[in-house]
């Protein structure tokens, strides 16, 4: 089934240009260079699918021109990738069925606790997101059917935390990882599209740098990969003159047509 995935954001969780820097990157007169916090959409059958809302949702659907979402898949809950639900309640508010959420335990429990007034029985506003939150397994290769499409679980580390990255079809999205298990690598294989997270060029303790991610790439081998939740200490035409042609740098609105 043919599909494409669309980057709304490439950047980190302080975006660039960053606040307060005034680097070549966070000038920079390329558009590319502009980089709103990380998460992707996918369009198949009909259907639009999210992975996170990050906390530039609204700016991203607009950009784009998003005018209702099916499903969100959540990786983590760190604020970068799940702040943009309350930015869900116009595009719920027509719709017949409430949009469907879906994360782990511990992903969901947070999600719930943040937006209190969106979930708890105990408060509601009219103005809510039509949402419905649906916990699934966080076990390694976990499977989600949704519209016709597999997602598979590919579990992440993130520093000290265990997240989710995801493949469905021949693509894989791995946001906010350093480390790679070995029993994912398995669920990585014959990957036409990875995109990956490649935060700088010096190591950091929670997050892949860019030599640790090449060296994740060719170990996958996938026909094409895409660099994202990048910062500002990576500038887009200078750091893609340095990397091969199968490797590219994600910028945000890039669209990436493949099989589901």
């Amino acid at each position: 089934m043919q599909a494409t995935i669309t980057i709304l954001g490439s950047g980190t969780s302080m975006g660039v240009p960053t606040l307060g820097c005034n680097c070549a990157v966070c000038t920079s007169d390329d558009p590319r260079d502009t980089r709103t916090r990380p998460s992707i959409r996918i369009e198949y059958n009909g259907r639009i699918v999210l992975i996170d809302t990050g906390t530039d949702f609204r700016q991203q659907a607009l950009r784009e021109k998003i005018t209702h979402v099916d499903a969100v898949i959540y990786t983590h809950s760190h604020a970068d990738h799940i702040l943009g639900l309350d930015d869900l309640r116009p595009l719920s508010f027509g719709e017949g069925n409430a949009i469907a959420l879906y994360a782990d335990e511990a992903t969901a429990t947070t999600i719930e606790r943040v937006f209190e007034y969106t979930f708890s029985p105990r408060i509601k506003y009219p103005t809510s997101a039509r949402v419905t939150m649906h916990r699934i397994s966080s076990e390694p290769g976990a499977h989600l059917e949704l519209f016709g499409a597999d997602f598979v679980r590919v579990p992440l580390t993130h520093g000290h935390q265990t997240i989710a990255g995801y493949r469905f079809g021949n693509a894989a999205y791995l946001t906010d990882m350093n480390g790679i298990p070995d029993a994912s690598f398995a669920l990585l294989e014959n990957l036409d599209v990875l995109i990956i997270d490649a935060l700088r060029r010096a190591p950091h303790p929670s997050h892949s740098h860019l030599e640790q991610t090449i060296a994740f790439v060719e170990k996958i081998k996938p026909r094409s990969a895409w660099f994202t939740h990048m910062c500002h200490d990576l500038g887009h035409a200078a750091t893609e003159a340095i990397l091969p042609p199968h490797i590219r740098l994600a910028y945000d609105g890039l669209r990436i047509p493949f099989e589901i």
